[in-house]
Formats: C-alpha cells, structure tokens, sequence
C-alpha cells in the first residue's frame, strides 16, 4: 500500500518545479546551511567520504560541488587490456542483456523501446537493433561522475526533454517506458567494438546532467530534441575518462552492436558496480 502510494505520488509531485527549486538550493553558496545539508546527507546515505580526494564537508561551497565530489587519485582502478571494457560508474545494475525486436527489458512486466529511448530516429537506433544493454542505477551515497568504458571518438549527441520521475527501484518496477520518458542525454561514440551509446536518463530533483565537452545540458525553450554533431571534430576519450557527471543522481544506459561485446559472467541484475572494474570483453 506504502510503494503504491508513492508511485501515486510520483505522477501529483510538480516534478520539474521541484527539481528547479531544489537545483537552485544545491547550487547555493549558503555557507553553513550548505555544511549542514551535506553532513546531513552523509549520514542519511551512509556516504564512504574516506575514498573522496576532499573528505571534509566543510571544503564544498555548495551541495553540487560535494555530490559531484573527486574521488581519490588511487581510489579506482580501471582495468588494462584493450579487449576489456571497464564498468563506466559505481552503482547497481538494474536490467541488462539483450535487446529484442526493438526493445529493452525495464523490469518485470514493462520494457521500452530502444528507438524512443535514443530520440526517435531510425538512424540513430539501427546500430544497436538486436544488440546489448545494461541499465546502472546510481544510488544517492554513490559516485556520481561517470567514465568511459572504452576508449571513444564522439559521433553526436542527442537531448530529449521528458519528464522527471524517479529512477530508483521502485520506480522501475511501476512506471511504464520511465527511460525511454524521462529527460536524458544521449551519446554516440566510435570504438574498437563499433558503436556505443552512453545514455544519461535525468530523473526527479536532479539539478542537471553534465558532459565534459558541452558542459550542463538544458532543455530549449520549445522543449525540443537537440541534436549536435561532432563527426568533424576530434573529440576523443580514453578508457576510465570521465565523460558526464549527475547533480543529484539516476540512471547509464550502455548499449552496444550485435555480437560486439559479452559482458563479464559475474554480472548480472542487482550486481553492485565499481567504476574501472571488468564490464565487458569484446568478441
């Protein structure tokens, strides 16, 4: 009755509102309100600080600063080996395997279309028809910078305006197509095991979604999709760099051609990830 009456509640909350009101309130240089939210959210989530190159909530100026917080030089390691793709964030696996006449498996009972989840566009979807995917929830106490599992030239960049649910568990299992609805980044990379898409899915009280090469991404004002591309320009990442980062969290969608990739035996649905560990080996 209780999970019921949140997802109700999900479909009521002013999403957008809210996550304007509270994005603004983490981007606050609100001095020791700031440090005060931020131990505050230590101990909520049980944050492991020990592993953040600045442990002491006192060096954020804002709440955003410490979520997207570095971690230690030494804190990851990203597996060698070009055949070897690392785990691009900490987190949790949600779903992965393959994707079937179209489709991504959400959770049991719903999935959702790979062509609407990439914007819309037969040509950006072809590459990954029968392909892989894997879904990384990332939790409030994780990580929130993500990196790339392999070395890649950026190709495009799509984004989609949607709504702001939730992308926790529970959210999952209840709201039908929430990836392919929710506000998301999408990027298209060439690499060793052909294309591969990272698709950064925006969710309730996220302030924003970053890249490394475009910066915070926003919607326009005519809420359409954005497209921008890089084919021209040589904008190349190594394995394990980072590549975007969330201000208060959600969801990587990795997808991948056919028969390019199998993922690492040891992981599966309700795996715990760990950025630089082995993702995937390629075929």
């Amino acid at each position: 009755m209780i999970d019921q009456l949140k997802i109700i509640g999900q479909y009521l909350l002013p999403k957008k509102l809210l996550s304007r009101l509270l994005g603004k309130l983490a981007a606050a240089q609100a001095g020791k309100l700031t440090t005060f939210l931020i131990k505050k959210f230590i101990k909520k989530f049980n944050v492991d600080m020990s592993e953040a190159k600045y442990s002491d909530p006192d060096h954020f100026t804002t709440f955003n600063d410490f979520f997207t917080r570095e971690l230690k030089q030494d804190a990851r390691q990203i597996i060698i080996g070009e055949d070897n793709l690392a785990l691009p964030v900490d987190g949790c696996i949600s779903q992965m395997g393959d994707i079937k006449e179209g489709r991504i498996f959400q959770a049991k009972g719903h999935d959702f279309s790979l062509r609407e989840l990439l914007g819309g566009r037969d040509d950006v979807a072809a590459p990954f028809d029968n392909g892989l995917f894997s879904t990384i929830y990332l939790a409030p106490k994780d990580y929130h910078r993500i990196h790339m599992p392999i070395t890649g030239k950026l190709e495009q960049m799509i984004f989609i305006p949607g709504d702001l649910f939730s992308v926790n568990p529970l959210t999952a299992q209840n709201v039908p197509n929430l990836f392919a609805r929710n506000e998301r980044a999408v990027a298209i990379f060439s690499t060793a095991v052909g294309p591969m898409a990272m698709v950064l899915v925006g969710a309730t009280i996220v302030a924003s979604i970053e890249t490394v090469w475009a910066g915070t991404l926003t919607a326009n004002t005519d809420k359409e999709i954005q497209y921008w591309d890089y084919k021209n320009q040589n904008i190349t990442l190594e394995k394990g760099a980072e590549m975007g980062r969330f201000k208060l969290g959600s969801t990587v969608v990795a997808l991948f051609p056919k028969e390019s990739i199998h993922f690492a035996e040891d992981l599966q649905a309700d795996s715990v990830t760990r950025l630089g560990e082995l993702f995937a080996n390629k075929i």
